[in-house]
């Protein structure tokens, strides 16, 4: 079969090779050719963390639980039924019978639990293939249990609401512990799950192929193949889908989205789901320690304009730290920064950083960052208006991440963010909390610190009624609003065109590509 896959992709590089010199070409029936917008880092789930991988990733593994087309509600996957202890600190899951791994091995409670111990036990044999950036997500669990072969035991600490929900996210796929044995720090270029579609082949910077699981649990796919090609220019893109040379595309530039849905060729898709656009700006030093600066920086951007006029409407004006897509914690009472040139040159004065000059990181493109080179250069615009002198350093998206994420301290001010995240905890608890400074492993890149707000994450996670996690969140979002440590810009709405070839394309407000039930003609 991987023969035959590499047959459908080589067959896809000849349509593509053509199509390049001009001939008329159109890519192989049964072959869906995606194009991302950036080169993966890895397909090991645990080490990533960019959308961008996981909408590959989440064709190639299962977890225990997934979440239900067309909503964040979490169903049955690899396991088929689960039960919550009354002190709600003990999930005990019931696997799905006769799953195999892509690699011929069986999916087994020890399975399950070498996974866990893998991302969380320092002392574990292959905890050393990590880094696993989001094991965050499992900081509850205190220990994993496989009292047999079908029944796997979560025993957490406390208790911890977002815990089925992040097993859903795809920190909480399952890989084959044989295929971690044998790669070792290599597996991330050695995938093997259990999911619709196995890995067959990655050529850098090029391709990665994946083929049909004919013996997947669910049902066999719909798909022959699918060929992930990296384009990281959006008008090459464009380009592509509209010579033929792709079939799918994922976020749009906004220009373009009226030609592909004025066209009977293409089919256009949009789904709201829970993203956010911001800068992270550099509380610890700088000009941006002082909370007026950084206030100011929220006054001086015109949000609406970037929103109408770079995304031309694709998003709407973000109020805080939450997307109102978690409409049952968000809180709707707050209100975005008004565009107030003159509030923010008075903060500035008052501050006495009038004139400052500022470091500011841009990405060419990345998941969820829409414009962002256009985006960052109006923005440049609105802080110069206000006597603020931003020095823009623009990077690709990988390196990018490479410099924000191990934090801003001594290199840069402020620096652009997307997160398309799966409850209103994960953010937040990753990118807010002072336990979460890049050093403790966590993603606060600009050293915000608040004990008021640790508190309330740490509560928020705790409360497994929801109506009462409501209430921490609306207040954690009142009093991150006013310490501004970020500039709030936008809530986009997600959006992809496909070819009209294509058939039973979906969107997920997950934002992950799930292309088992995908044809193409």
């Amino acid at each position: 079969m991987l023969s035959h896959v590499r047959r459908i992709a080589a067959a896809a590089a000849v349509a593509l090779a053509a199509l390049a010199g001009g001939a008329s070409a159109q890519t192989p029936p049964g072959v869906l050719v995606v194009a991302q917008i950036a080169e993966p880092k890895s397909l090991d789930p645990h080490a990533v963390t960019a959308v961008n991988d996981f909408r590959i990733l989440m064709n190639l593994y299962d977890g225990l639980v997934r979440y239900k087309s067309g909503t964040l509600e979490v169903e049955p996957a690899l396991a088929t039924e689960w039960k919550i202890s009354e002190d709600a600190k003990t999930y005990t899951f019931t696997l799905r019978d006769g799953v195999m791994f892509h690699d011929g091995s069986p999916l087994n409670a020890e399975a399950v639990k070498f996974n866990f111990d893998r991302m969380l036990d320092e002392s574990h044999p292959f905890y050393d293939t990590g880094p696993f950036p989001l094991s965050f997500f499992f900081s509850a669990v205190e220990s994993v249990e496989a009292p047999d072969d079908r029944t796997v035991v979560f025993n957490l600490k406390e208790p911890y609401a977002p815990f089925l929900s992040n097993l859903a996210y795809p920190t909480g796929l399952i890989v084959s512990p044989e295929a971690v044995k044998a790669h070792g720090k290599e597996f991330g270029r050695n995938p093997s799950g259990t999911g619709p579609f196995k890995f067959a082949e990655w050529e850098s910077n090029a391709k990665v192929v994946v083929e049909a699981n004919a013996d997947y649990w669910d049902g066999a796919p719909g798909l022959q193949a699918v060929v992930f090609r990296p384009i990281t220019d959006a008008n090459t893109r464009v380009a592509e889908m509209l010579s033929g040379g792709i079939d799918v595309m994922v976020e749009v530039p906004p220009d373009n989205l009226a030609t592909f849905a004025n066209d009977a060729s293409f089919n256009v898709y949009e789904q709201a789901g829970p993203h956010l656009w911001f800068l992270i700006l550099n509380a610890k030093e700088g000009p941006m320690a002082d909370k007026r600066v950084r206030q100011a920086v929220n006054y001086a951007i015109d949000k609406t304009a970037l929103v109408e006029n770079v995304l031309q409407g694709t998003a709407e004006v973000a109020a805080g730290p939450t997307p109102p897509a978690f409409a049952w914690a968000y809180n709707d009472a707050l209100k975005p920064y008004p565009h107030d040139p003159e509030k923010a040159k008075a903060l500035l004065k008052e501050a006495g950083a009038e004139g400052a000059d500022l470091t500011f990181y841009v990405t060419e493109g990345g998941s969820g960052m829409l414009e962002p080179v256009a985006m960052g250069a109006a923005i440049q615009a609105d802080l110069a208006e206000v006597g603020l002198n931003a020095k823009i350093e623009t990077y690709e998206w990988n390196t990018f991440l490479g410099k924000v994420n191990p934090g801003l301290e001594g290199k840069a001010d402020m620096a652009e963010m997307a997160w398309m995240t799966n409850d209103p905890d994960t953010l937040p608890y990753l990118a807010l909390r002072s336990g979460a400074f890049p050093d403790e492993g966590g993603f606060n890149s600009g050293y915000y610190s608040n004990p008021e707000v640790d508190t309330l994450l740490e509560e928020a996670r705790r409360e497994t009624d929801q109506a009462k996690r409501a209430v921490i969140y609306k207040k954690m979002q009142e009093i991150v609003r006013d310490d501004a440590p970020w500039a709030f810009i936008a809530n986009w709405k997600q959006n992809a065109v496909t070819s009209n070839r294509v058939a039973d394309f979906a969107l997920q407000p997950s934002f992950f590509l799930l292309l088992h039930d995908v044809t193409k003609n």
